[in-house]
């Protein structure tokens, strides 16, 4: 199913449409899922990739928020018992709710070409869910090296901690704009993200973990020291931030974007501490 019969994919919804064959199944090879598994996919488009999917999966459900695109999905997929196409946004669905009831008791797994513009919100969703194993998608090629960057590099960022505090991403394969109708004006590349099976902190602590995170980078220019006092201000003393960030092996003129998660685990652990004083 191509992009004919005067449909108009809608740049608004970030609506480009796989046509090489090939790309499909090297998703699906490499996501690593089996017969027993059940699958999501968020933006079926034309089905390119869904198709791929019911044939390895044990189910699939399909979630798009395009109405003009259902019916000819469903038609196409008519025969296929193992495929739900649903119309819905998955922004605004309960992910964890829908899956118990599409697919229980069968190990979970995203698999998508995720539409440009929902990239961020949708694979914090995905997280927040709690309930998949692996979270295997193609985004903008930008965005995967974000989630991919390694500290210290122009790339790494609060998002890149979020998703390696939960998951062990790596960028399986690039994709060229050819590979797509209409043709975006950037490469694209898929990602996997397996979940990591133990916490690094506590679920309690997350909470203040994620705060020192994103005072870290909301003032990046900023050392370490200077974007935690601008907002942990009312809490500690300038000197007592200094004190935590040499007690994780820094001096006090590092900034963030050097701090691996690990890193920013110690340091939210050890402010926990010094506020308990």
């Amino acid at each position: 199913m191509r992009v004919e019969n005067g449909f108009r994919p809608a740049k608004s919804r970030g609506q480009n449409f796989l046509i090489d064959p090939n790309i499909p199944e090297k998703i699906v090879r490499l996501a690593g899922f089996g017969g027993s598994d059940g699958v999501l996919e968020v933006g079926p488009g034309m089905g390119a990739l869904t198709a791929a999917l019911c044939r390895a999966a044990g189910h699939v459900t399909a979630v798009e928020v395009d109405g003009r695109l259902i019916p000819a999905l469903r038609e196409r997929f008519i025969g296929s018992a193992n495929v739900d196409i649903m119309h819905g946004d998955i922004l605004k669905l309960d992910i964890a709710g829908l899956l118990a009831e599409k697919m229980p008791g069968q190990g979970l797994h995203v698999c998508s070409n995720l539409p440009y513009n929902i990239t961020t919100p949708a694979l914090t969703k995905f997280i927040g869910a709690g309930v998949f194993k692996t979270i295997t998608v193609m985004i903008q090629k930008e965005v995967a090296q974000r989630v991919c960057a390694f500290p210290g590099t122009p790339e790494y960022g609060a998002f890149t901690v979020f998703i390696n505090y939960h998951t062990e991403p790596e960028i399986l394969f690039s994709v060229p704009p050819e590979c797509f109708e209409p043709r975006p004006s950037v490469y694209s590349a898929v990602v996997k993200m397996k979940t990591r099976e133990a916490r690094i902190l506590a679920k309690t602590e997350e909470p203040l973990f994620f705060k020192v995170v994103r005072a870290a980078f909301g003032q990046r220019r900023k050392t370490l020291v200077n974007a935690l006092y601008a907002v942990f201000g009312n809490t500690f003393e300038k000197d007592g931030l200094a004190d935590a960030v040499r007690a994780c092996g820094f001096d006090g003129r590092v900034r963030g974007e050097v701090l691996s998660v690990e890193d920013f685990a110690k340091l939210s652990q050890i402010m926990s501490n010094f506020e308990k004083l």
